[in-house]
């Protein structure tokens, strides 16, 4: 395969990959849609023009979480300095979905702010080795290697997060 081809093919790859991308950067943006905007569009350019590379070592999707996690770190790191500058806006309303009604989009958003609120009280690592197993769909060995740990580490982190998310969900249960 020449250089071009193997371009064409990573370009559609990350096509469909860039729904989970986009959800990935959300985590790694603690949900401001506006820097995880940034961070993936920062991490294409990135992969685009060669300044990261695709080695092969692991899938494309681990290898591309690996890259969108350490230009979000990036991108925080940035984004402290401008609110030192002077402050950034609260990030727009997320969109309601039309086909329900206001009751259950309520009780749906209800739920969502539940699970992020107990997700933010999560150590990071337990945070991110969550949402790469549950909501991308990775192992917990692709995990580790998209958070550059050790196995071992990010079962660990899996296995605490799980316990600590449980209890603080029950305790936000129980304090309703």
């Amino acid at each position: 395969m020449d250089d071009r081809e193997e371009a064409r093919t990573i370009e559609r790859e990350l096509a469909a990959l860039h729904p989970a991308s986009f959800g990935w950067a959300l985590a790694c943006c603690r949900r401001d849609r506006d820097l995880a905007e940034e961070v993936l569009q920062d991490v294409y350019f990135r992969v685009l023009d060669g300044r990261a590379r695709f080695d092969r070592r692991s899938s494309l999707k681990t290898w591309l979480f690996g890259v969108i996690r350490m230009t979000a770190r990036e991108h925080r790191r940035w984004s402290v300095l401008r609110v030192l500058r002077g402050g950034r806006g609260e990030a727009p309303a997320e969109p309601v979905d039309a086909r329900r009604g206001p009751d259950s989009e309520a009780a749906v958003r209800e739920r969502a702010e539940r699970l992020s609120r107990a997700l933010a009280r999560l150590a990071e690592r337990q945070r991110e080795v969550l949402h790469l197993v549950f909501y991308e769909d990775l192992s917990i060995a692709e995990a580790a290697a998209v958070m550059g740990v050790a196995l071992g580490t990010a079962r660990q982190h899996y296995e605490r997060g799980k316990l600590a998310l449980s209890a603080l969900i029950q305790e936000e249960e129980g304090a309703r």
